[in-house]
């Protein structure tokens, strides 16, 4: 079976060209098909990318970036049975795919295949908490998603519809998974390195507004929207933890509503507010083990509560749709 790699990208021009020769000395070969999927890039990406034997394709009006489109993009420019998906900012191990392919011709009920995603970058809080947690990302075996990417079989995404919808702007992989899998198919871990993940070194709040500007933070939403009268719809819902917290910070919010609407004394029940959130940082802070994880993940859950309802509610384009877009390059 013969393998091409999508690797999508939005403004890696610092990373681009050590991944894509990460890609040549993982995929030797003739005639290796690397495709760079770019959601338009403003910077030297596609610049850098033009240089080695790749396909460099990016999007055109009326299509816009979003988390979903890239893998979607590089789909639709792909030929081989194997689709191995990666971002511009990670570095592929050298020998993961020779593994990935033998575990696929070894289990013909494994939709897709991956391994560890390391990440390198870890003074961030974001990337810190995601190391630390109990995490799709560090299972190993039977797994839900491929978080991060992995070596996929193209019959088992034409059968369910598309590889990635372009309307998400996260949890696109998640999407991929219980579509899969409500097939019938299986997504494994193998225990071992996949990529090394050069991720967002900016200070975490700051990367929380730009991934609100983004709408990245709607992604849960437009999952629930995407998979609305489907039939993994039910599926979708027992397997993703995240809404049990979204509903209980919903929750907390009406507690705290409530109590300064119908308490008399607005002193006391903002008093009351304030210990509330105390305690939630502190329980936090206390699993974390460390106060400024603690805060953060409470903020981080305030925000992707309130950006739940807004991604739901966001007008949707046919995921299977071909994505506008261009060949800038194409080298053999």
């Amino acid at each position: 079976m013969t393998v091409s790699i999508i690797m999508k990208t939005l403004n890696e021009e610092k990373r681009i060209a050590a991944a894509i020769e990460s890609a040549l000395k993982a995929l030797p070969g003739e005639s290796p098909e690397i495709i760079v999927a770019d959601s338009g890039s403003t910077d030297r990406t596609v610049e850098i990318a033009m240089q080695y034997p790749v396909t460099v394709a990016q999007i055109m009006k009326p299509a816009r970036a979003s988390c979903g489109i890239g893998p979607q993009l590089g789909f639709q420019y792909s030929h081989n049975d194997l689709i191995c998906l990666m971002d511009g900012d990670m570095l592929l191990d050298e020998s993961f795919l020779s593994e990935a392919v033998a575990f696929l011709n070894a289990n013909p009920k494994v939709a897709g295949v991956t391994g560890h995603v390391v990440e390198m970058n870890v003074d961030n809080l974001e990337f810190t908490r995601r190391v630390r947690r109990v995490s799709p990302e560090n299972r190993t075996g039977s797994i839900d998603r491929m978080n991060g990417g992995g070596l996929y079989r193209r019959s088992a995404i034409e059968q369910a519809g598309y590889f990635s919808d372009r309307n998400l702007h996260g949890y696109e992989e998640f999407d991929l998974g219980v579509r899969l899998r409500a097939l019938g198919w299986e997504l494994y871990r193998i225990d071992r390195r996949f990529v090394s993940h050069f991720g967002h070194s900016i200070n975490a709040y700051k990367l929380l507004v730009r991934r609100w500007q983004s709408k990245y933070l709607r992604g849960v939403g437009e999952l629930l929207r995407a998979a609305f009268g489907q039939p993994h719809w039910k599926k979708l819902i027992q397997e993703l933890p995240e809404l049990r917290l979204w509903a209980g910070v919903y929750l907390w919010w009406l507690v705290m509503i409530a109590l300064l609407v119908f308490l008399p004394d607005k002193m006391t029940a903002l008093a009351i507010d304030v210990a509330l959130i105390a305690f939630v940082v502190a329980a936090m802070s206390v699993k974390q083990r460390s106060l400024s994880l603690g805060f953060y993940a409470v903020v981080a859950w305030c925000f992707h509560a309130a950006a739940l309802p807004l991604g739901f509610f966001h007008s949707r384009r046919q995921p299977a749709d071909w994505i506008e877009s261009q060949v800038i390059s194409k080298k053999p």
